[in-house]
C-alpha cells in the first residue's frame, strides 16, 4: 500500500518533467536559425543578410562596364571597367567588417554589418541585420577646390536590412536607408546653369528592394531595385535597378548582372545612378567573391 502511495505522488512529478522536456524540444526547435537565405553578402548591389563566418575573410572583385549602347565603339561598354576590390572579415558571428576601394569617384569605403536578429523555423518570421558605411572621394582634388575639408569628402549610410526566406527557392528582402553626403553635386536648369541653391538635400531616404530565386543547387536569379525618395525634381539621376544571375562553385560565388548604375559604393548607386533602361543605359558587370 506504502508503495502504491509513494507512486501515486510521484506520478504527477514524472508527468510535469515531461511535459517541461517537451516544452524545451519545442523551445529549441522554434529557436532554430533559418540558414541559405542568401549565398551571397550582396544581392546584386544591395547589401543581402548573409554576413561572414567568424574567422572567414573574403577577397571581392566587381566591374562594372560602360553602357551597351555604345556597341563596337568601346565593345559594348567592355573598354571601359570601373573596378572595386573588397576585403571583408567576419569577427564574430555577429559582426562583418570591410574596407574597399572604387574607380568611381576614386571612393574609399568602410562598412560594417551586424546582426539583430535571425529568422527562425518556428519563431521569428525575418532575418534584421543592420549596415552602417562611411566613404570618402578622394576624386576631389584641393587645386580645385581650395576652400574644400576633408569632411567634405565624406559620405553616410545607415540601412536596416529586413529579409525573409520563404521555401527552398525564395528569398525577398527590403531595406529601408538613410544617407548623408556632405557635398552634394550641382543639379542644372534646361539651360545647363546649375541651379542655387542646390534643391538636393544632403540628407537622403531610400527603399532597396530585392530578393533571389534559386532555379538549381548552385544557380539563383537575383534582383534588385532602390527608389529614391527625396530627390530633387530636377536631378538627372535615376532610382536604381539590377537582373542578374549567382552561380556557387566551391568556394567561390560569380554574381554576373546588368544594371543601370556604375557606382558600387552604396551613397554612389542610391543617390547617382545615371543609367536609363529605357535608353539602353545598362552596364554588364560582375562580382566574383572568393572565401579563404
Amino acid at each position: 500500500m506504502k508503495k502504491i502511495t509513494l507512486i501515486l505522488l510521484l506520478f504527477p512529478l514524472y508527468v510535469f518533467s515531461q511535459d517541461d522536456l517537451l516544452s524545451e524540444i519545442d523551445t529549441v526547435k522554434s529557436e532554430a536559425k533559418v540558414e541559405s537565405a542568401f549565398k551571397s553578402l550582396k544581392i546584386i548591389n544591395l547589401e543581402s543578410t548573409k554576413l561572414a563566418a567568424k574567422g572567414d575573410f573574403y577577397f571581392i572583385v566587381a566591374h562594372r562596364f560602360d553602357y551597351l549602347k555604345n556597341g563596337f565603339d568601346d565593345f559594348f561598354g567592355l573598354d571601359n571597367a570601373n573596378t572595386q576590390l573588397k576585403f571583408l572579415y567576419g569577427l564574430n558571428k555577429w559582426l562583418t567588417i570591410h574596407v574597399s576601394r572604387s574607380g568611381f569617384q576614386e571612393t574609399y569605403d568602410l562598412a560594417a554589418k551586424y546582426r539583430l536578429q535571425p529568422q527562425q523555423k518556428d519563431g521569428f518570421p525575418v532575418s534584421l541585420v543592420g549596415f552602417s558605411s562611411v566613404a570618402v572621394n578622394s576624386e576631389m582634388k584641393k587645386r580645385d577646390y581650395p576652400n574644400m575639408n576633408f569632411s567634405n569628402r565624406l559620405s553616410y549610410v545607415t540601412q536596416l536590412l529586413v529579409s525573409r526566406k520563404f521555401d527552398e527557392h525564395l528569398t525577398l528582402e527590403v531595406a529601408p536607408t538613410y544617407f548623408h553626403e556632405n557635398t552634394i553635386r550641382d543639379v542644372f536648369d534646361s539651360n545647363g546653369n546649375p541651379i542655387l541653391p542646390n534643391p538636393q538635400n544632403n540628407s537622403q531616404f531610400a527603399v532597396g528592394m530585392g530578393g533571389r530565386y534559386k532555379i538549381t543547387k548552385h544557380v539563383s536569379i537575383n534582383m534588385d531595385y532602390a527608389a529614391h525618395l527625396n530627390r530633387a525634381s530636377e536631378s538627372v539621376y535615376r532610382n536604381l535597378l539590377s537582373v542578374g544571375v549567382d552561380v556557387e562553385t566551391g568556394g567561390h560565388v560569380f554574381q554576373m548582372h546588368f544594371t543601370n548604375s556604375r557606382a558600387m559604393h552604396e551613397t554612389g548607386y542610391l543617390g547617382q545612378t545615371s543609367g536609363d533602361w529605357t535608353k539602353g543605359e545598362i552596364c554588364f558587370g560582375f562580382n566574383l567573391v572568393r572565401v579563404f
